[in-house]
């Protein structure tokens, strides 16, 4: 195990028997600070494990589609002050594969279809940025498995992995959201009212028609139908027969438009879309978009619902729907992968930045590191020593280096046993 490690970290590993990526353009599934360079020179591999290099990079995992290039966006950023620089890595779901280890951390391997050939980038991500759904529409696109690997490997994320695996199932983040409004009343939080049948054996009670059938995790719009009668209601739960899923209905509610409210760190925005389609799905088709004022109401809606299953929503966003009664009735909150809108899409893009880099240096502070071999020489028992040696420590990051007395007295206060334990406030 240690050898194949040490095989792909050394550089590409050519394995023809893999399977090929999607499309002859996956060469550009990844992206880092040096890309722009591996066409011509071929991959760029990472730095040795313990080289000065390595020790003062963090390596950003984006699983994005390509369209959007992370790279680029973070390109000049770094954490404290030039501590660490961030590398990013960027793939989608379908391209990556991950081992995790109890010991050692999550190696993450990234496909990428070149000149005929699979090469693979392994790497230990020191964080990650999910910026896609989990769950496609199909069942081979259900990568929670790779969620499983990035916690047993512990690796921090935004959001929180344990929310992105609990929002696979929109069921059962609207019962969280039944909750809520138990707690708050139906006036301060007015949820649409729904109905779960697990299976298609349960579908023989007719709702009030008309209804919105959706079937399974019902993922961007799909699996949502309008049925307006018992008889294609029974359509219905046949289909639901053959997909083996569970179905959920709620009562379809002319829209006059619909109203978005997303939350991205602290930083909060609402949308008015109105159709100009004939399309019953207000959030499909020609739309006039509108960003409008945040209330208290708004705020209120995205703060609860920001911290459901303990909290972690760093991105998120709350879909509610205005009546032809200009009544609201929240329809469902989606988490780190919903879409941006084009016309804020760059300045969003550049918050959700500023999001990663802050939760980053809260992983990662700047580490005290000696300046000479005789400070670096004091990370045993030679604290006795110390007064002897003449020492200069510096704060990676920090503003000024202290001097040689001042480094001994303040590590005299910070002695622990005997051991030396790092000094300077």
């Amino acid at each position: 195990m240690e050898f194949l490690q040490k095989l792909k970290i050394s550089g590409g590993v050519n394995l023809s028997n893999l399977r090929p990526s999607r499309d002859n353009e996956r060469t550009t599934s990844f992206s880092s600070t040096a890309s722009s360079k591996t066409d011509s020179k071929g991959d760029v591999s990472l730095p040795p494990r313990g080289s000065p290099a390595a020790k003062k990079m963090k390596i950003l995992l984006v699983i994005d589609s390509p369209d959007t290039d992370w790279a680029k966006i973070f390109k000049g950023r770094q954490l404290h002050g030039g501590t660490y620089d961030i590398r990013v890595e960027q793939a989608e779901f379908g391209d990556l594969n991950l081992a995790s280890y109890s010991d050692s951390g999550t190696m993450v391997d990234i496909q990428v279809y070149r000149e005929g050939t699979v090469v693979v980038r392994s790497f230990r991500p020191d964080f990650v940025l999910i910026r896609q759904s989990v769950r496609g529409i199909g069942p081979k696109e259900d990568y929670r498995n790779i969620l499983l690997g990035l916690q047993f490997g512990n690796v921090p994320c935004v959001n929180s992995l344990t929310s992105i695996y609990n929002f696979a199932e929109k069921p059962w983040v609207f019962a969280q959201l039944i909750q809520l409004q138990k707690r708050l009343g139906k006036d301060a939080f007015p949820l649409v009212e729904q109905a779960y049948y697990p299976n298609y054996k349960e579908m023989l009670i007719t709702p009030k028609f008309p209804v919105v059938v959706k079937v399974g995790h019902a993922n961007g719009g799909y699996g949502k139908v309008c049925v307006h009668n018992h008889r294609s209601f029974q359509d219905i739960a046949s289909i639901v027969a053959l997909s083996d899923t569970y179905a959920t209905t709620e009562p379809f509610i002319p829209g006059k438009c619909d109203v978005r409210i997303q939350k991205i760190g602290t930083h909060y925005r609402a949308f008015k879309r109105t159709s100009i389609s004939d399309n019953w799905k207000t959030n499909t088709g020609s739309a006039v978009l509108e960003e409008i004022e945040i209330t208290d109401r708004y705020k209120m809606w995205v703060d609860e619902c920001s911290q459901l299953f303990g909290g972690g929503l760093d991105i998120m966003c709350v879909e509610a729907i205005v009546g032809k009664d200009n009544k609201e009735y929240i329809i469902e909150v989606n988490d780190t992968a919903m879409r941006l809108f084009s016309d804020t899409q760059d300045e969003d893009q550049r918050r959700i930045a500023d999001l990663i880099v802050e939760k980053m240096e809260k992983q990662y502070p700047p580490k005290l590191e000696p300046s000479t071999a005789t400070g670096a020489a004091l990370t045993g028992n030679c604290y006795k020593s110390l007064q002897s040696f003449q020492c200069a420590f510096k704060v990676l990051g920090g503003s000024s280096t202290p001097s040689a007395s001042e480094g001994a007295t303040k590590t005299e206060k910070k002695k622990n046993g005997g051991l030396f334990s790092g000094l300077i406030e």
